[in-house]
């Protein structure tokens, strides 16, 4: 080998050396530069958008799903730079996808539930529902949750408790859901009225009858449009919706049952005017007697 042919060797070597050393150098720098510019865009969001959130919970949550994604982007960019091929990046990112599904699952089946709120809307801010063993109303939806202000528990006739209740949006799809105002905006209440056995119970039940019909006469009228309209989405056969007195005899006495639609937020409030009104047409008449459990004997 002469000395060009040595020249030419050597210089085709280092020439080869230097370009791959210069592409690895170039992989190094652009790994460096993506993630600098990842941690820059994170701490922009941390700083401008999550850190300004009153809600704790609500802060807590984003700044994990900030974290997460930042993590991701990270290591399929990083993967992109290093990973040569079509195959070996699709599987990389099948990979990771399934690694990121599993590892934010509760956050996404959230979001997920968020969605479908939003789009098929079981429930809206106001709306006093039922969701598996809470109930309450409806006072705010956000992206990982729904906040309700709980009624009933150790509290009588659908009032509110006091306690606000944080219910994870993906509760939606495994949960049982009753909205009250939903389709059809009324309730049937019931309120048992037991007198006794020597009382007037015709008499008694002709009263009940015309106080039912005085405190239900406006629901009724507004509850067949609202049928109406229900039953063009919902299968719903044609219900009693007049205000009606039940009849049956109880071991203490005869009981009145007085059935009648009632807004479901006003359920306590029409409760009490009818039971007020009770009082005061049966203090009126002195052969109707309220019952209360005896025993007789023989």
């Amino acid at each position: 080998m002469n000395l060009l042919e040595k020249i030419i060797v050597n210089t085709s070597s280092e020439i080869s050396k230097f370009f791959t050393y210069s592409s690895i150098q170039a992989k190094i720098i652009a790994t460096l530069m993506a993630i600098f510019f990842i941690i820059i865009m994170r701490r922009a969001v941390m700083g401008f958008f999550v850190l300004r959130l009153e809600d704790m919970k609500l802060r807590y949550n984003w700044s994990r799903v900030v974290s997460y994604t930042s993590v991701g982007f990270g290591i399929i960019i990083v993967g992109q730079i290093w990973l040569d091929g079509i195959g070996s990046i699709v599987t990389y990112l099948g990979l990771l996808s399934a690694g990121i599904a599993i590892a934010l699952k509760d956050p996404i089946t959230n979001i997920t539930g968020w969605l479908f709120i939003l789009w098929n809307r079981p429930l809206e801010t106001g709306d006093r529902i039922q969701l598996g063993n809470h109930s309450g109303d409806v006072i705010d939806i956000n992206f990982f949750n729904f906040t309700v202000m709980e009624i009933g528990n150790w509290v009588d006739a659908d009032q509110n408790t006091g306690r606000i209740i944080h219910i994870p949006n993906g509760k939606i799809f495994i949960e049982t859901l009753a909205n009250y105002g939903k389709g059809f905006e009324y309730i049937f209440n019931e309120i048992p009225v037991l007198i006794t056995f020597e009382s007037e119970w015709e008499k008694a039940k002709k009263i009940l009858e015309k106080i039912a019909k005085d405190f239900g006469a406006h629901p009724t009228r507004a509850a067949e449009i609202e049928i109406k309209k229900a039953s063009q989405k919902f299968l719903i056969q044609k219900q009693k919706l007049d205000p009606v007195v039940y009849t049956k005899v109880a071991d203490s006495g005869v009981l009145l049952t007085v059935r009648y639609l009632c807004a479901p937020k006003n359920r306590r409030d029409t409760e009490q005017e009818i039971w007020e009104e009770i009082l005061k047409e049966f203090d009126l008449e002195p052969k109707i007697e309220l019952a209360y459990p005896t025993i007789r004997r023989i």
